[in-house]
């Protein structure tokens, strides 16, 4: 069934917003998903500000092209269906996976991260990337580190001064 130029132009700049928005765009074959497993999907991947739309290849090329992006040819062929990720590309990624994983449907293809194509191994290495939490963390223990050693170091002098001077008034008592 054809759509309409209205409907065309209607998706394009869905798509284009969607494009612009997403940290990562994972490609995947959306064949055998039945409309209630596709919202169980997406219900899996609101908490992870991810998004799944199926796409129509052509329109979603265009859209590619008009938000200076690369255009993987590859990639937009065959039934498709997108996963924008959000900020947080290991948990939208991870949460794809699993839901993959346990329904046993679909597979990913391939992504774009920035103007990179990734295959669907390197795609799905994705989800080993390191969550926002945990790459704040180990950026937060880097920068207090040193600040703690800081304080460490300035408070040594002091914490042995106080325990030679204990130890005198202790030799001073035992004396007495």
């Amino acid at each position: 069934m054809a759509i309409s130029r209205k409907k065309k132009e209607q998706l394009l700049e869905e798509y284009k917003e969607q494009i612009g928005t997403a940290s990562a765009i994972v490609f995947t074959n959306y064949r055998g998903k039945s409309v209630a497993r596709l919202r169980s999907l997406r219900a899996k991947l609101e908490p992870t500000q991810t998004s799944y739309v199926v796409i129509k290849n052509s329109i979603f090329g265009i859209a590619l092209d008009q938000t200076e992006h690369v255009r993987p040819e590859e990639l937009l062929t065959g039934p498709n269906a997108v996963a924008f990720v959000g900020e947080d590309i290991g948990k939208g990624v991870t949460a794809l996976m699993d839901w993959i994983k346990a329904e046993r449907i679909g597979e990913i293809q391939g992504a774009i991260l920035g103007d990179t194509v990734l295959d669907a191994k390197r795609a799905e290495s994705l989800a080993d990337l390191p969550t926002k939490e945990e790459t704040l963390a180990s950026v937060l223990g880097a920068i207090n580190a040193p600040a703690s050693s800081l304080a460490r170091m300035l408070s040594a002098p002091t914490s042995s001064l106080v325990r030679v001077i204990n130890a005198h008034v202790e030799k001073q008592q035992q004396e007495a």
